[in-house]
């Protein structure tokens, strides 16, 4: 009985230290940095600088909102480039009256189009930030601000507190601050160098179990060897919105203002047996001596969302050989530099980056060509399809590995795919113990 109490125990501590750890992007993450720039009479002026590290993974409309705690009675006096959503109360200010006297202020990005005097650089987009895999000067976005009944200098600044970050939802988790060496800025000749007076950074990783508790997509297969279509898993993303979806043929669809997004982001779903905003299919299309092709499209349920700069991962061990990609974007990801197996698709500026809500437009779709590698190639056993699938940084549910379409007469096949299954739940339960 005390050995399964601390095995379990174990398996706490492991899970709730892996929730926030991606294996396909170990060391993503969005860094806030934040620069002291100059002192005031009563404080000092500061940049912020938010950078998505994060290789596969952006935040979309309506973009980021970063909070904190400060940690004396710091007010903000004033803001360029962002703006906090409440001002608090500034009753006992006479004169000027500052921008924000919350003690727990809530930042968002300004929207583009601001006046010239309201914007910074990297700012004004409204907090929208691409992956830095896909765009890595659109994954930064900046402001500043001016601080006072703050410290004024390195020792009497106290550090600002419990960090939280909405990219738009919940799912972020930041670290405490923490001081780093000043930050240095070379000038635009580059012939001089300056530096911050004071630098520290705030760390957010992501987790998906913190942002919702169903997946967001899921994966179907299909192959020309055999006519059987793998489906999504029933309910794969949870049937809640089951009562409130919409048949493709409803005229509830011709009514005006259905398409607009709500404050809340409730979805409308098309009335499928997932349930899911997002269906990736794989289809292995044609079989050559030395090559064989992929089919890949991307279907989108919702009729409230367009995906903007969309991105899908796929794990697979044949995409160290891409030869081509038709019309889709393609990066290779190499996470550890002895394995290359991963791979980022996304479209195509101005052609299909934008993933148009459901309906006859709210698909994207490309063909990938790949080389044979003798030593691994087979159809068998599943090996065609992706190990792992990844919408927009989520990862979706793919069917049962038993279900995978097989070659004809692979009774055998089965078989083994479902052994090597079961040897590795007793393994795992092995290690546990």
């Amino acid at each position: 009985m005390k050995v399964m109490v601390i095995s379990a125990f174990f398996v706490l501590v492991l899970f709730s230290h892996a929730v926030a750890y991606d294996p396909l992007d170990p060391t993503g993450n969005i860094t806030i940095k934040w620069d002291i720039m100059s002192w005031t009479p009563d404080g000092y002026v500061a940049t912020v600088t938010m950078n998505n590290f994060q290789m596969y993974r952006h935040i979309m409309n309506p973009g980021w909102t970063l909070g904190w705690t400060w940690a004396k009675k710091e007010v903000i006096w004033s803001m360029v480039g962002a703006q906090t959503t409440e001002q608090g109360d500034c009753s006992k200010f006479k004169g000027n009256i500052p921008h924000c006297c919350k003690k727990n202020p809530i930042v968002v990005d300004m929207l583009p189009g601001v006046p010239y005097n309201q914007q910074y650089t990297n700012c004004c987009k409204g907090g929208v930030l691409a992956s830095w895999g896909q765009d890595p000067a659109a994954a930064v976005s900046a402001f500043q601000l001016s601080i006072g009944l703050a410290g004024t200098s390195n020792k009497t600044v106290k550090l600002p507190k419990n960090f939280t970050l909405l990219g738009p939802g919940p799912g972020y988790t930041c670290g405490p601050a923490k001081v780093v060496p000043p930050t240095n800025f070379l000038s635009p000749d580059r012939r001089r160098k300056t530096q911050a007076l004071m630098t520290w950074n705030v760390t957010c990783t992501y987790s998906q179990f913190l942002a919702r508790k169903h997946p967001s997509c899921c994966v179907s297969f299909s192959s020309f060897y055999n006519e059987t279509i793998t489906p999504c898993p029933s309910c794969a993303c949870g049937c809640e919105n089951k009562n409130k979806c919409v048949k493709s043929d409803s005229k509830l669809l011709s009514v005006v203002g259905i398409n607009t997004p709500r404050k809340d982001n409730s979805p409308l779903l098309q009335c499928t047996h997932h349930m899911c905003p997002v269906r990736v299919h794989w289809h292995v299309k044609l079989n050559y001596k030395d090559y064989w092709r992929v089919k890949v499209a991307i279907t989108n349920f919702n009729y409230r969302m367009n995906y903007t700069m969309w991105t899908l991962v796929v794990q697979h061990p044949n995409l160290n050989n891409v030869t081509q990609v038709f019309s889709f974007d393609y990066k290779p990801l190499v996470p550890y530099e002895s394995v290359n197996d991963t791979g980022m698709f996304y479209g195509t500026k101005f052609y299909n980056d934008l993933l148009m809500e459901a309906g006859p437009f709210g698909n994207v779709q490309s063909e990938v060509l790949l080389q044979k590698d003798k030593n691994t190639f087979t159809f068998r056993q599943g090996w065609a399809f992706p190990r792992k699938v990844y919408f927009n940084g989520e990862e979706c549910m793919l069917p049962p590995p038993d279900t995978f379409p097989f070659l004809p007469n692979s009774a055998h096949a089965k078989l083994v795919g479902f052994s090597a299954l079961a040897c590795s739940a007793i393994l795992l339960l092995l290690a546990l113990w």
